[in-house]
């Protein structure tokens, strides 16, 4: 619970944060369209409030104090926090329904939004917003109504659906392999190879799969994304593990190709994982039970993902 006596106007705030940000009364005053006298009043409201300075006035300037610079930290979180939050609920206006969704990037890119059509088609008056994020947050902190995970089913505070394994391909740009001398698994040894900064054994899993044993696994770039491993594959800097479900357009239209039929099946899993202490709405029961359809391919014929 809040204290009212503690909570100072949102004017004090803003006022607060915009001189902090240029450290004059006088410049705070013409992004505010304010007179320099409001902005000052503004802050000595404030000041008065909490009972300590929180500007050090020197000669012609006004610098933060150190309870200032403090102060700022906190009062910057709190104006973005209910920019945000108001943001969000203007969007359930004309809206039945408004569904926040934490992504894995590429995931979203690559396979969620070509596929939200369809939920939209059957819920015409809901609103999704997205959101990246890589790696498990707390639900508590961050208000979404559900997530994306890879990885292993473990998310503290979160209830987790399980939409498909991880299956992943060594790929290459045409020409890659002629390149590189490249007519056996063993030749790729010798070959840059592209690492994804989350799976650092893959390409040692993939070696050990095949009954290869190998020091070379460990050299080459690293990309936190799969997106941006894939675009590197593509502009010829190595060979790269890639899920194949991320990279269907690339294949298609033969930016990348497979360079041999062996795929290794990984130890993750992807997931929608939705708060456990809110329980679940309908909006995010009617999402979940068609996005646990999309994935095991009984959404739209054929187009599902591919788990071989």
């Amino acid at each position: 619970m809040f204290r009212r006596g503690f909570l100072p106007p949102i004017g004090s705030l803003v006022a607060f944060e915009c001189a902090a940000r240029h450290e004059s009364f006088s410049r705070a005053a013409e992004e505010l369209h304010l007179t320099q006298g409001a902005i000052s009043r503004q802050i000595r409201a404030l000041e008065d409030l909490v009972g300590i300075a929180l500007f050090d006035r020197v000669r012609q300037r006004v610098v933060l104090s150190e309870a200032g610079r403090a102060y700022l930290a906190d009062v910057r979180r709190t104006l973005g926090d209910l920019g945000e939050a108001t943001h969000r609920v203007m969007g359930f206006s004309g809206t039945r329904g408004v569904l926040d969704l934490a992504v894995l990037p590429t995931f979203g890119a690559r396979w969620l939004v070509r596929r939200l059509p369809r939920f939209l088609a059957a819920h015409p008056d809901v609103t999704i917003n997205m959101a990246a994020r890589i790696a498990p947050f707390d639900f508590a902190s961050d208000p979404f109504d559900a997530a994306i995970h890879v990885g292993q089913p473990v998310w503290a505070g979160g209830v987790l659906s399980h939409l498909m394994d991880e299956e992943v391909v060594p790929v290459a740009a045409p020409g890659f392999a002629a390149r590189h001398g490249i007519a056996a698994p063993r030749d790729l040894e010798a070959a840059p190879l592209i690492h994804q900064s989350t799976r650092p054994t893959a390409w040692a899993d993939w070696f050990a799969a095949i009954d290869l044993t190998t020091d070379a696994v460990w050299r080459g770039p690293r990309f936190d994304q799969f997106s941006m491993v894939s675009e590197a594959a593509a502009a010829g800097m190595g060979a790269a593990l890639v899920p194949r479900f991320l990279i269907e357009e690339e294949l298609d239209g033969g930016r990348l190709e497979i360079l041999f039929p062996l795929p290794l099946a990984t130890r993750s899993a992807y997931y929608l994982v939705r708060p456990e202490a809110e329980g679940r709405s309908a909006l995010v029961a009617a999402f979940e039970a068609w996005l646990v359809a999309e994935a095991r391919g009984e959404g739209a014929r054929g187009e599902g993902v591919r788990d071989g």
